[in-house]
Formats: C-alpha cells, structure tokens, sequence
C-alpha cells in the first residue's frame, strides 16, 4: 500500500506536517454540517453558525450550539487519531493543522495542534475576546462574560467570518517548512485550508493524501491513498515503529 519512496521520506524526514478535516471525524461518528444531521430544527447549520444569527437572536443561536456540544459530547477518538499520537514521537516537528472543532485530537493526546477553525468546547467574549470554560445553558441562560458582560458565544469561526491571522500564519510557516505533508479526511474545498497542501508541495514537501473519495487534490499529491485514515493510518504507525526501531 505504501511506497518505497513515501517511507523513506518518512523515515529522512525531521518535519512532518498533517491536515485533518471532516473524514477523519465523520469515522468517529461526528455528522457533517452538510450531512442529513446537519438540519438542526427547520433551520439550516450554515444558517445559524453566522454571526448575524448570534446578533440578531443569541438564544436561538446558543441553544444551537448548546445541541450541537450535546451531540459530540460522548464521541472519542478514533483509531486514526489515535495513530498519529503515535507519529509525533518520531520527528522534531510534528504539527496537526486541523479543520475540525470538536477536540478529539486534544482527546486522543496529540500535543502541538493547530485548529484554525477553533474549538467548540471553548467560549469567548463576543467583545472583550476573553476565554472562559464552557457554561452549560440547560437553564436557558445565555452565558456572559465576568469580565465585561458582554454574551459569550463558542471559540468556533463562523460563517463569514475570517480566520484568525496569527493561527494562519503558524499554519502556513508549518506547511512552507515541513517535508512530508499529510492531507487527511478534507475535501480540498475550503479555503484558505484548501491551498496548505499546495504551498507544501511548493517548498518541497512530499505530499500525501488520506481520503476515501477523490478531491481536487488527488491528482497534484505525491502519493493519494483511497480508504478510511482510521484504518489506514494505523498500518503505516506500524511500519514507522519499525523504521525508526
């Protein structure tokens, strides 16, 4: 399944750098926004994660999200996360730059990751940008900052808003500087995730990708491999151990 010459890029390589999106989590059982369970009421998701939908109608906007942590609260990682906890430990720079915000890589125990799109157990302050933990709203209570009493609303970056620069550039610096480049379980959409793996490749990295359809990356990857990253992530952790053993 493996090539010769991905392993021993793998094997040379002192920098490895992973995207992850939607498949990767979909295999742990989180539904897509554009999936069937991503209708919420009669409304639509990408109707409600908008910040006009949090100005103009916060409990509407919060007992959505409040459904979707309850959604996602007993979901674990899977046996792709899981594997690439194991891939950190041989190389100086391992970076996970992930699409996903419901926290299984922070769960399955990987340590320096990048989640440019936020973390849906995570608040902050509408205004102040203070963080706070995550306050449950079963009493119908929109939360509200300590600080200032402004609403706090889910550290997620919602429809029409932009990314935080500061995590871009960390993510592009670890795109631009790595050898080996994984894109795993992301459709190759989504921009600015869709142009990491371009940039990658631009600098020289060898570039891999994860996903059991076809995407527009497919055919500018080094190497596409077809298939479910939860399984086959963890055979390639097999073969890493015993390369670097």
């Amino acid at each position: 399944m493996f090539s010769t010459k991905l392993l021993q890029r793998l094997r040379d390589a002192s920098a490895v750098t992973v995207l992850t999106g939607a498949g990767i989590s979909a295999e742990s059982g989180v539904p897509t926004f554009r999936g069937e369970e991503g209708i919420w009421k009669e409304y639509k998701a990408d109707e409600l994660a908008t910040i006009a939908a949090f100005k103009s109608n916060p409990k509407l906007f919060w007992d959505f999200y409040s459904w979707r942590r309850q959604m996602i609260k007993d979901v674990r990682p899977n046996l792709g996360h899981y594997a690439l906890v194991d891939f950190e430990k041989y190389y100086d720079e391992f970076i996970i730059i992930t699409q996903n915000i419901d926290n299984l890589h922070h769960l399955a125990g990987s340590k320096n990751i990048i989640e440019i799109h936020g973390n849906i157990n995570r608040n902050k302050c509408s205004e102040c940008g203070t963080f706070h933990e995550v306050i449950s709203t079963n009493d119908e209570k929109i939360p509200i900052c300590t600080k200032c009493n402004a609403f706090l609303r889910p550290d997620v970056v919602l429809f029409g808003e932009n990314l935080d620069s500061r995590l871009l550039k960390k993510a592009q610096q670890a795109c631009a500087e790595c050898e080996v480049f994984f894109s795993i379980g992301t459709s190759g959409v989504v921009e600015p995730a869709a142009s990491l793996p371009y940039l990658a490749k631009a600098n020289g990295s060898y570039v891999v990708e994860i996903n059991s359809e076809e995407t527009p990356l497919t055919l500018q990857s080094d190497e596409s491999l077809r298939g479910p990253s939860g399984k086959i992530l963890p055979q390639l952790a097999i073969i890493l151990e015993k390369l670097f053993t």
